[in-house]
């Protein structure tokens, strides 16, 4: 029985460090902790898109968070290291995290959801699976799911495929909970890869002026693509200035309820 109370404690410490980091590091765009127990003390690991708002100054802001994590969670000498993550958009807890302050923002919530589809396609994700909950448009609650792409929804893929996470968000109607799930392809299991000595000498050799024309033209996206990340990036230095951006973006976005009045 010790074990099991040890490990539900443990799981319950996580759970609110979790919400915590959430909250405290959330310019920097938390995406996930990981801790690990050593003889000297107590590793944690931050991966968030921008590591220098967690170090700060001359390393001011990692230290008071460390202290902070010493006092209020009881973790002996915590050691924290931050490291940054490649794309912001393949991180469900930051995109929950864009959603939600879209929505607080008083963006509408089927404008946000779509926004976000289109960001986390663009990204390099698979499939992706946004779940709205709540009270939406009216006094009754109700959920709506958008999806798009390849998302497997049970068994080893999912496991190994998908990655998910919740948050909730205030307005003036109630709390609105989001639940995010996103396919990466980086994570893609061999039996979905296409092994080079199956294919034929036919196969390697029959490449059309098509087909080279269609890779060029994806190559130039790409790298167009790129260029725009990396200006946003460099514009965007706090997760409030990248919302900001992107609300300015999301005034473009035609949904179907505008679709519908134009046609009334």
């Amino acid at each position: 029985m010790t074990q099991v109370k040890n490990a539900i404690k443990d799981n319950y410490n996580m759970m609110l460090l979790n919400d915590f980091l959430r909250e405290e590091i959330k310019e920097s765009g938390f995406h996930k902790v990981e801790i690990s127990k050593t003889p000297t003390g107590t590793k944690i690991a931050l991966y968030v898109t921008r590591p220098g708002i967690v170090i700060g100054r001359k390393g001011s802001g990692i230290k008071q968070l460390t202290e902070k994590i010493e006092s209020d969670f009881g973790f002996k000498n915590p050691q924290i290291s931050v490291e940054e993550i490649q794309k912001a958009e393949l991180s469900p807890s930051v995109m929950c995290n864009r959603m939600a302050a879209h929505i607080e923002r008083g963006t509408a919530f089927r404008r946000a959801t779509m926004w976000t589809l289109n960001q986390i396609m663009e990204g390099g994700a698979m499939g992706v699976q946004i779940t709205v909950s709540g009270k939406l448009r009216g006094d009754r609650s109700a959920f709506e799911k958008h999806t798009q792409g390849i998302l497997p929804r049970a068994g080893n893929y999912a496991k190994n495929l998908v990655s998910e996470d919740i948050t909730h968000t205030k307005t003036s109607m109630g709390l609105i909970g989001i639940k995010i799930r996103i396919a990466t392809k980086e994570k893609l299991i061999p039996e979905f890869q296409f092994n080079k000595s199956s294919k034929t000498e036919k196969e390697e050799i029959a490449k059309t002026e098509t087909e080279q024309i269609k890779t060029e033209k994806e190559e130039i996206a790409k790298t167009e693509t790129e260029q725009i990340k990396t200006e946003k990036e460099e514009i965007a230095k706090t997760e409030t200035e990248q919302i900001k951006i992107e609300e300015e973006k999301m005034k473009t976005l035609v949904t179907l309820e505008e679709e519908e009045e134009k046609l009334k």
